[in-house]
């Protein structure tokens, strides 16, 4: 079973990308599927340490977008 804390960690870089999601160039619709694809991959994950690797990996996609 996952750490709850972690679940909700995912669950918000999640919608934080969606919401940065909206200003993406190539439009929102796009950006929605290719997030909501990332995130279903790894959907089968319970190793805590996979799970904050992905967290981290989020948390840098997120700062490239922001930069755009």
């Amino acid at each position: 079973m996952v750490a709850p804390e972690l679940r909700g960690q995912v669950i918000a870089v999640y919608k934080e990308l969606l919401f940065l999601g909206r200003e993406y160039p190539l439009g929102y619709q796009w950006f929605r599927d290719r997030l909501h694809r990332a995130f279903s991959k790894q959907s089968h994950v319970t190793d805590e340490e996979e799970i904050r690797k992905g967290i981290a990996r989020a948390e840098f996609v997120k700062k490239e977008v922001e930069a755009l």
